[in-house]
């Protein structure tokens, strides 16, 4: 992988996405249907906090009580908004950025995802995730070149 490119050619930009005022059982659901681990959260276009599934699970064991009936846990889903759990201080990268910047970003601040904007507006998100796919895309380009190469 070149880490000189632009964090756009790694980036994931088909991102579902919340509002600050969506509950918690739609996080709940996000996570369920969909294999991801972090949902953006916009107001306008703009990010504004991130929702990870680690954050999500960490609000859901606060409550969890073995006796408690599922229905009581799904009203506190519906009570809570997203703003309540989002993390805010987001470090933010534009698309034209260097993924060695997303790189030591990761390294420093053990993210696992950095929100990608371009005049305040989120057009992608890079995670952890999306490296390991590039890294393995280069790299079973690399096995089929050198098994090309083989003499029959």
């Amino acid at each position: 992988m070149n880490i000189l490119a632009p964090v756009k050619s790694i980036m994931s930009t088909d991102l579902i996405t919340l509002s600050p005022q969506d509950k918690l059982s739609q996080v709940k659901e996000i996570f369920e249907q969909h294999n991801i681990h972090h949902i953006p959260v916009v107001r306008f276009k703009a990010i504004v906090g991130l929702v990870s599934k680690t954050d999500f699970l960490y609000f859901i064991r606060g409550f969890q009580n073995s006796a408690e009936d599922q229905f009581v846990n799904e009203a506190r889903l519906r009570a809570y908004v997203v703003e309540d759990i989002m993390t805010t201080g987001l470090a933010k990268l534009a698309p034209n950025e260097r993924i060695d910047v997303a790189l030591e970003i990761f390294l420093t601040n053990r993210f696992h995802a950095i929100p990608i904007v371009d005049n305040d507006e989120l057009v992608g998100i890079l995670t952890t995730f999306d490296i390991i796919k590039a890294v393995n895309r280069e790299a079973i380009t690399v096995d089929q070149i050198l098994e090309s190469q083989k003499p029959s």
